[in-house]
């Protein structure tokens, strides 16, 4: 009986070990997917960190983007504590008193508008030819100068409304003017204009000859000493720089070339743009953008602000 037990038992370890075997032999064959999907969990952290850190830069990235489109200029402007304006020395709108001080109609409106903001205006001269590249390499916040609101103008800056009506004029020797009173008889004069200008365009514009200079102050220079003909210039400098009681009495303006207005030009997306043409509204209907204008004999060009 005990031998009988005895062989049964060693049957049903025989069996057990040939299961055993059999079921090592199946594992083996199952290990990779069994490895692979024991890879795939422990892997499942790191690619959930990847996917988080991904993520993650994404939103940095938004964020800083949003932060550089919502980049105020208004608040980099009083974070500086000034304003920074570039001009010419354009009489009556930016130019010297006796004292060195920068004044005149724009200089005396930037002033003001500095300090509605609660900072420090500083004027700047710069190249006009390269007014654009002044505003946008941050050396000047503005350009505020007696601009033409030309299309060249209105599409590398944000732009105010208008404010002042001008014309582009021609200045010639007092004693020569009989002699040019039409478009028509300008044909054959040698032209100095302002690079950049307005007064350079539209001697483009119509065939003239014309020599470029750094300022229109330049350019009546030029005239005044007989090194060029004629000059092309704003006829609100003209009225105040030309003829009887100025300083080129030798001088006077005869034909109207063009029409046009003047606007003040920030950074594209500036914020101040908005500022400014609400400073512009609220200083008209006080009077004190008239007083203003009054003060240096422009407010027949004035253009209300609404």
């Amino acid at each position: 009986m005990k031998k009988l037990m005895a062989i049964a038992l060693t049957a049903a370890m025989s069996l057990g070990l040939l299961a055993g075997c059999g079921s090592s032999s199946s594992a083996a064959n199952e290990a990779p997917a069994s490895s692979a999907a024991s890879s795939a969990v422990s892997e499942a952290p790191a690619s959930s960190a990847v996917s988080s850190a991904v993520s993650s830069a994404a939103d940095e990235a938004a964020a800083s983007s949003t932060a550089d489109t919502a980049e105020s200029d208004l608040e980099y402007v009083k974070a500086n504590g000034k304003l920074v304006v570039g001009i010419t020395d354009f009489e009556p709108m930016d130019y010297k008193d006796e004292s060195g001080n920068w004044i005149g109609f724009d200089a005396d409106m930037a002033k003001a508008f500095a300090e509605s903001l609660g900072v420090e205006v500083e004027f700047v001269e710069i190249d006009w030819d390269n007014k654009i590249l002044e505003l946008d390499g941050k050396t000047i916040d503005c350009v505020w100068n007696g601009m033409t609101l030309t299309d060249e103008v209105k599409s590398a800056m944000n732009c105010t409304g208008a404010y002042l009506n001008n014309a582009q004029i021609v200045v010639v020797p007092a004693d020569k003017a009989d002699q040019y009173q039409t478009e028509e008889s300008l044909s054959e004069l040698n032209f100095a204009v302002e690079a950049g200008s307005a007064g350079e365009a539209v001697a483009t514009e119509k065939g003239l000859n014309a020599t470029p200079v750094k300022a229109q102050a330049d350019a009546l220079m030029e005239v005044a000493a007989g090194t060029s003909d004629a000059a092309i210039i704003d006829s609100l400098m003209a009225a105040a720089m030309v003829g009887e009681g100025t300083g080129y009495e030798n001088l006077t303006y005869t034909v109207g070339l063009s029409t046009e207005e003047y606007g003040v030009g920030f950074r594209k997306g500036s914020d101040l743009t908005d500022a400014l043409n609400d400073f512009f509204k609220s200083a008209y209907a006080d009077g004190s953008m008239q007083k203003i204008a009054e003060t240096y004999g422009v407010q027949a060009a004035l253009v209300e602000q609404q």
